[in-house]
């Protein structure tokens, strides 16, 4: 039984909480810290773990914890990773690593020093659908690769507060998108950013946006297309397409359950797509999970780890670049 320790008690730390505490079995998480104790002694309280704290230190301090779930704000990820490697704990960390790449250096570094596993988060590669597209590329079904697209757009934007310390929009929700291009068709070589506020002025006066199209060309000669939004009325839009020589891969969106409804007016599904990522990637969640405590308990090698962190965070870099300066990006240009 692997023992773990959360760092963060906020929304994504509770998910994975939920998700090791319930659905995976080789693993149990003994402590939880927060900045603001009480969230953490709430969430400890409601999963029964013993020991909830305001500290970090109290976790990486404790010779009973053997890997740590880092969940905290981005502005902390990097300094909790070089922490945690001093410490000798293995680590899963949530994205981005940090919104600066000598940091990000310096924490892969530390990693790579204290040759501890460091496994970080992007759920959807742990997806079956996108597994699946992955299958059909990896094995030939649709040929060589000419055009990617993906469709990523939220049912509603997050609250301004959160906008004004996420980064902004590639690096709170794009960045997954980056790292799909990235599964899916390999290294981008360039791209170019079109953005716009068209669901609510007050993203733009916290000095985000809120509806992107990016296109990317990769190394592979492939070129692919990025569309975000904020706010889709209908629920989670998650979808990728790739176009090949011999055909075409798509997955769709999710729903609640498979029923048409056939009447004489129409033909029409009977609900709307599942409503956010907590509901649509809730297995992904698992996946990647049971993945990490493979790879410690097993000593394995994880499949995402500080490079795949990493490459994201510098498409999102080109991007901005791409949007002050209204010109293709070449990645190579981000220092």
């Amino acid at each position: 039984m692997l023992k773990l320790g959360l760092i963060g008690a906020g929304r994504i730390g509770k998910v994975h909480c939920d998700t090791v505490m319930t659905r995976v079995q080789d693993a149990t998480i003994v402590s939880v810290a927060d900045y603001y104790e009480e969230s953490a002694k709430s969430l400890a309280a409601q999963y029964g773990i013993s020991h909830a704290t305001s500290n970090h230190r109290d976790i990486l301090e404790n010779s009973d914890v053997d890997a740590v779930i880092i969940a905290s704000s981005t502005d902390t990820h990097s300094q909790f990773i070089i922490e945690s490697a001093q410490a000798g704990k293995d680590i899963f960390c949530e994205k981005p690593i940090d919104f600066n790449l000598a940091r990000i250096d310096e924490a892969i570094k530390a990693v790579a020093d204290a040759g501890v596993k460091f496994q970080v988060a992007f759920q959807r590669r742990f997806d079956a659908t996108f597994l699946r597209v992955k299958q059909a590329i990896d094995n030939g079904e649709v040929g060589t690769p000419h055009l990617l697209h993906i469709i990523s757009r939220d049912p509603a934007p997050p609250p301004i507060t959160y906008i004004k310390v996420s980064g902004g929009l590639f690096f709170d929700m794009t960045i997954h998108d980056f790292d799909m291009a990235r599964f899916l068709l390999g290294e981008v070589e360039e791209v170019y950013a079109m953005s716009a506020n068209l669901v609510d002025p007050a993203i733009g006066e916290a000095g985000d946006i809120d509806t992107a199209i990016i296109t990317l060309k990769f190394a592979n000669g492939a070129m692919g297309t990025i569309d975000n939004s904020r706010k889709a009325v209908y629920g989670y839009d998650q979808r990728v397409e790739v176009f090949g020589d011999k055909g075409s891969v798509t997955n769709a969106n999710q729903y609640p359950d498979t029923v048409t409804l056939n009447t004489g007016d129409s033909v029409r599904r009977g609900s709307l797509p599942l409503n956010f990522f907590l509901e649509r990637y809730a297995a992904a969640y698992q996946f990647e999970l049971e993945a990490f405590v493979d790879c410690v308990v097993n000593d394995k090698p994880v499949s995402v780890g500080g490079a795949d962190g990493r490459a994201p965070v510098v498409i999102a870099m080109a991007c901005y670049k791409s949007l002050k300066e209204k010109r293709p990006v070449k990645l190579s240009e981000i220092s």
